[in-house]
């Protein structure tokens, strides 16, 4: 942007690919933990050993998986939950956790930065009308 030959007004250009960056990072980043959730649910129930799920039991301990009656799974937000016997529920990855906030914050910065594109070309739009 520092450069000859930038595009004009470049403050408005610049907000506009930072806004399709954060939009695209945030698809990125959901889209992996959304293969990762379907990859669960595809294992579940495909052949033998597969139920109860393998993504609650494989890495856990036998404590952990005492119990275990199945499982549920949510596309929003993202969450693979092993759920006992008893009612109570595990994770089946701690990694959703922050694919859901990266996922959410990169999908509100890059609406900020839209709205903030408008807000300078309406103030662009301003200040050449009172000039005028």
């Amino acid at each position: 942007m520092a450069l000859p030959g930038r595009p004009q007004p470049w403050p408005v250009q610049l907000l506009r690919r930072a806004a399709a960056t954060a939009a695209w990072g945030a698809a990125a980043v959901y889209a992996l933990g959304l293969s990762a959730v379907l990859a669960s649910e595809h294992a579940f129930g495909d052949g033998a050993d597969s139920i109860p799920a393998p993504a609650c039991r494989d890495g856990f301990d036998e404590a952990t998986r005492e119990g275990l009656s199945h499982h549920r799974s949510s596309y929003l937000p993202l969450r693979f939950d092993c759920v006992r016997g008893d009612g109570s529920v595990y994770s089946s990855d701690s990694d959703y956790g922050w694919m859901n906030g990266t996922s959410a914050a990169l999908a509100l910065a890059a609406a900020l930065f839209f709205i903030g594109a408008g807000y300078a070309t309406e103030l662009r739009a301003r200040t050449a009308a009172v000039a005028s």
